[in-house]
């Protein structure tokens, strides 16, 4: 029996994920974080192969308490095949995409970083265990085109673009250390491509140019890449489409 865990199960993508995945598979089984998991509802069909477990990115800072969290659903030893860490954090309560330096705000940076990036690294600390077994997994961290380096020829939306960064960076680290003891194994970053969603619903204006999903295409979309990989895609950035991003 296969275990998936989605890290922020409860935005468009994340739950876009988990229908795909139930659908496609009646045996697998997910365990699903999110901040309020009384908010999050399946098809009766599916619910009871779907495990809830309460977690914020934004303020989780104890990995022994997320994996004891984890460990009342699934025993450390049962293993995960596919973690997906698909939180993120664009705009908020008083906070949107800064358009110039002036923009800048420490809390926004701050929180930006906490959801987008710090909330993947300590759950991936936390999670360890679950990733030690001889059965090929992977690791994708939901990221953003906007979040390379060598791409950025626009400027702007700093706090978005440098925690993307950072969790490029976290990815790329994983990608070095985790081989070593949780083989065979990819860790990879994966852009969605722009989604409908509660996240881009600000920039309606903007996305009329652009190429939009829906939040099922892309799950689909972001499960045929993951579907696509092998150990020799560990440590890549990818888009939608499979092609890579640079760094």
């Amino acid at each position: 029996m296969k275990h998936i865990l989605i890290a922020g199960i409860s935005g468009a993508i994340g739950h876009a994920l988990a229908e795909h995945y139930l659908g496609r598979d009646q045996q697998l089984q997910i365990i699903g974080l999110c901040r309020d998991p009384a908010a999050v509802s399946f098809d009766p069909a599916v619910a009871d192969r779907v495990s809830l477990v309460p977690w914020d990115a934004a303020s989780s800072t104890d990995p022994g308490e997320t994996g004891s969290e984890i460990a009342r659903v699934l025993a450390a030893e049962k293993g995960l095949d596919l973690v997906i860490y698909a939180a993120g954090f664009l705009h908020g309560a008083g906070i949107q995409p800064e358009k110039r330096l002036e923009d800048l705000n420490a809390e926004a940076l701050a929180h930006a970083f906490a959801v987008n990036a710090t909330g993947f690294a300590i759950l991936m600390r936390a999670i360890a265990p679950w990733l030690r077994h001889r059965r090929f997994k992977i690791v994708a961290a939901v990221s953003a085109k906007v979040g390379s380096i060598e791409d950025n020829g626009f400027g702007g939306w700093y706090a978005y673009r440098s925690s993307k960064a950072a969790l490029n960076m976290l990815v790329r680290n994983l990608s070095v250390e985790l081989p070593r003891k949780c083989r065979p194994l990819a860790c990879v970053a994966v852009h969605p491509g722009t989604t409908l969603s509660p996240l881009s619903e600000p920039f309606s204006r903007s996305l009329a140019q652009l190429k939009v999903h829906q939040p099922a295409e892309t799950a689909e979309n972001i499960a045929t890449v993951l579907e696509g990989l092998t150990e020799d895609s560990n440590g890549q950035f990818l888009s939608w489409d499979g092609s890579q991003i640079p760094w």
